[in-house]
């Protein structure tokens, strides 16, 4: 059958540029040779600097703000933070489906930063407006310290609101959109594809530096309200670079959603859940576009089940086209094995989550760590808790540098000849592995720390931030193996036309992590309660056994070693394209697994963060 196809509804990757059309103007539309290219780009790479800054000024130093400006409980904090961290990661998910399938990614990515502003001003206010938010309370007397309303903590919760929002719209479309303004099908336009790449690293590191930095001493050293005003400045000087980038920019036009697919492959196949698919004809139309230009998969012997979705039962079900007169009764081998590939990356996907779960520890539980310690440098500075997370970034960006710029360069003139990379396997083994280590560290150096307060009967230990170091240290190493290589997958084992999901099943794994984090925190602390010194819960960590938590964390660290081990690590298997453009993408049942190396692993993580 060599019928045209009709629309799939599927989502285009990022870097095509079929059905792509200028942003209208006042009614008339720029001419394509004038839109696009360098000239629209340092528009948008302008958007994502201030947006980054501002957004990352508030994130890094929420547990810290959260705790003494509002008085609440430790637990409640951590809480707080890792349902709004889950939430704000399930709406990037949202707003990759609209985009795709409605506004287009100018569009929300212009919403999403309104609504980044609106949530990013209310806490500006709460800040500012002392009404806001309880009376003042010394960290001494935090545990009699006034209690935040309930109307308080609704202020609150609907500025988290607006920023979760707009990190829906912003997260899945900045760096897809910045793609969309080159023609990737060029050898310029692809050498200036990845020249943006790592311009748009570089300014995202800048910015996360400023932010960790600069913003956050003014928060914590010198006032709220200035340090949630700065942030609300740039945010808004975002969106006006932003506007100003409107008559040279490429937006292309929404196509539809590949979720929307995966939804109508799952109730065609259970309609025909009785039917055998031996001796049947399955629905595999062609392509419009040319055999160089298209994507296509080859069919798979997993999940055998979904096959029924592109059974043709009875030729009443296409028109005289031969095209489905009903898509969610008959749906394309193509759409079918989209949702294959999906449902494949899943055991590696649930490894992720507990790798992320101790990500979390650092920016909640590290933090409060952190605030009871002696953060004295000299006589006269303190340094601020939401400096800590630079540890992280810095171990990241550190170990990145090290392999990618001395130890694989000097390999390859060592040997002379070409050196393989460390396979995905191995770096997600260390990934976990480092998990562990950095729970192990955890409970080791809090014990210190309680053990010195308790002793000197202060709120505060006598010991040094600076002991505090190597877990975050080791959890941005974590993250430079583990969640580096999971992503590399997600973006390999994925179709080109599948990119933008790559990065929305990423950030939902992000999102899992946060609430099952968030689970295992009150189910600890409700099992621990009535014991004589609860795991968790108050506002001093020094009437907790904070130690034996991150032991438990490890353990549960083992356990997922064990199972990627033994497991998860068979499905490692990732896609390569024919002289024709056909993607093969190997059954995983057969349990082998052949691991593609990847030059740009840094920058697919870089993408979706």
């Amino acid at each position: 059958m060599e019928e045209n196809v009709k629309n799939t509804n599927s989502s285009p990757s990022p870097l095509e540029l079929e059905h792509v059309k200028p942003i209208a103007v006042n009614g008339e539309e720029a001419s394509p040779k004038e839109a696009g290219g360098w000239r629209s780009v340092k528009y948008i790479i302008g958007n994502e600097s201030f947006e980054k800054l501002a957004s990352m000024s508030l994130i890094s130093n929420l547990t810290v703000y959260l705790l003494t400006n509002y008085n609440l409980s430790g637990l409640f904090v951590v809480n707080t933070v890792q349902i709004w961290n889950g939430s704000s990661n399930i709406a990037s998910i949202i707003g990759a489906f609209i985009s795709d399938a409605y506004l287009g990614r100018f569009r929300t990515l212009l919403y999403g930063c309104i609504a980044s502003l609106m949530g990013i001003l209310v806490m500006t206010l709460t800040a500012g407006i002392n009404g806001l938010r309880p009376h003042a309370c010394k960290e001494s007397d935090r545990p009699n310290c006034e209690h935040a309303q309930d109307w308080q903590l609704g202020v609150l919760f609907i500025g988290l609101g607006f920023l979760s929002i707009g990190a829906g719209g912003i997260r899945p479309c900045n760096i897809a959109f910045g793609a969309d303004q080159f023609d990737s099908k060029t050898e310029k336009g692809r050498g200036q594809l990845e020249s943006f790449f790592n311009w748009w690293y570089f300014t995202f590191t800048v910015a996360l530096v400023i932010a960790l930095t600069g913003v956050v001493y003014i928060q914590t050293n010198v006032s709220w309200a200035l340090g949630f005003a700065i942030p609300t400045a740039c945010l808004a000087f975002s969106i006006t670079i932003f506007l100003l980038g409107r008559k040279t920019y490429i937006c292309k036009e929404p196509q539809g959603s590949v979720f929307t697919d995966m939804v109508k492959v799952i109730s065609a196949a259970c309609r025909k859940r009785k039917i055998r698919i031996v001796d049947r004809t399955l629905y595999d139309p062609v392509s419009r576009v040319s055999d160089s230009e298209s994507v296509r998969l080859v069919q798979t012997n997993r999940f055998k089940f979904l096959d029924k979705a592109a059974v043709i039962v009875d030729p009443s079900e296409l028109n005289n086209e031969g095209f489905a007169k009903n898509d969610w009764k008959l749906c394309s081998l193509q759409q079918v094995e989209h949702l294959k590939c999906l449902l494949g990356i899943l055991p590696v996907w649930v490894t992720g989550i507990c790798c992320f779960i101790v990500m979390d520890q650092q920016s909640t539980f590290g933090v409060l760590q952190v605030i009871q310690t002696d953060r004295s440098i000299g006589s006269h500075f303190k340094v601020p808790p939401g400096w800590m997370n630079l540890t992280s970034m810095i171990a990241l960006s550190f170990w990145i540098y090290i392999y990618e710029c001395i130890y694989f360069p000097l390999m390859k003139r060592i040997k002379k000849r070409p050196t393989k990379r460390m396979s995905m396997g191995v770096r997600i083994r260390i990934g976990i592995i480092l998990s562990i280590l950095c729970m192990l560290v955890a409970g080791i150096v809090e014990k210190v720390r309680r053990d010195s307060a308790l002793k000197h009967a202060s709120f505060d230990s006598s010991m040094s931030f600076g002991l505090l170091l190597p877990q975050f240290a080791l959890s941005g190493l974590n993250e430079a193996f583990a969640a580096v290589a999971i992503m590399e997958f997600f973006t390999l084992q994925m179709p080109e036309s599948m990119r933008t999901v790559a990065g929305a099943v990423f950030f939902l794994s992000l999102s899992i992590a946060n609430y099952i984090g968030s689970l295992i925190v009150n189910i600890v602390h409700k099992a621990t309660s009535h014991a004589k010194t609860p795991w968790l819960g108050g506002r001093d960590l020094n009437h907790n056994k904070l130690d034996y938590y991150y032991y438990l964390i490890a353990f549960l660290g083992v356990l997922n070693f064990i199972y990627f081990h033994f497991f998860a690590c068979r499905y490692l298997i990732t896609s390569k394209d024919t002289e024709k453009g056909e993607v093969e993408l190997n059954a995983a049942l057969k349990g082998e697994s052949h691991e593609q190396d990847d030059e740009e692993k840094v920058l697919d993580i870089a993408a979706n963060r």
